[in-house]
């Protein structure tokens, strides 16, 4: 899977992502939308995840069905913007652990700086999926994923709604080996590393602090 990028271009998902991207989007419905598409990026991510044959009965008979194998899933949505993806996976998955990364780019530098980190002990032993919503320059996402790696984690997957073709450059070129999902490769990122034409700052738009 090295440097794959999955561009999930489902009509729902496109046509929940043009209503998010205009300015006259409420907070309101801005936040149920990414919701709604988490969900549908989260249904994507997950279609290969391995299944086992276990004995049920059903109402009439007994039976043999599939159900996922393994430990469940962690979500980690990346602080403060990747938490309007958890609540649509999570209602996809709810058993699924979660977990937080703290990171904010700063200003000058747009580098990531790190100010919280906390994920479930056996960590390691599950499927991490790191949520963030933009994908610019991709330091706060190559960062996440460097701590999940650091605490032995091997199959970790991105997910994100908009990315920058040099953000997926940077990211591929720090991580080869993790696969990224997106709604929407734009055209590439301004002076100060904002995605174009892409949808404003996602955490602003969510929280009416734009």
């Amino acid at each position: 899977m090295t440097g794959e990028v999955h561009h999930v271009t489902h009509p729902l998902v496109q046509h929940k992502l043009t209503l998010m991207r205009e300015a006259a989007c409420a907070s309101s419905d801005f936040r149920r939308l990414l919701g709604e598409i988490a969900g549908l990026l989260c249904y994507e991510v997950t279609r290969d995840l391995p299944v086992e044959q276990v004995p049920i009965a059903t109402p009439l008979e007994p039976m043999m069905a599939p159900r996922i194998a393994g430990r469940k899933l962690v979500l980690a949505p990346v602080l403060r913007a990747g938490l309007g993806m958890l609540d649509g996976m999570m209602a996809l998955v709810p058993a699924a652990r979660v977990a937080h990364v703290g990171l904010y780019r700063d200003p000058a530098t747009l580098a990531a700086v790190e100010y919280y980190f906390k994920a479930p002990t056996d960590v390691a032993e599950r499927t991490v999926l790191v949520l963030d919503p933009m994908l610019a320059t991709a330091h706060s996402a190559v960062a996440a994923v460097d701590r999940f790696k650091a605490r032995g984690c091997r199959d970790i997957r991105f997910v994100c709604l908009l990315a920058a073709p040099e953000g997926i450059a940077h990211f591929h070129d720090r991580h080869p080996d993790v696969p990224l999902w997106t709604a929407a490769i734009d055209r590439g990122l301004d002076d100060h590393g904002y995605i174009r034409p892409g949808l404003g700052d996602a955490g602003d738009r969510m929280w009416g602090t734009r």
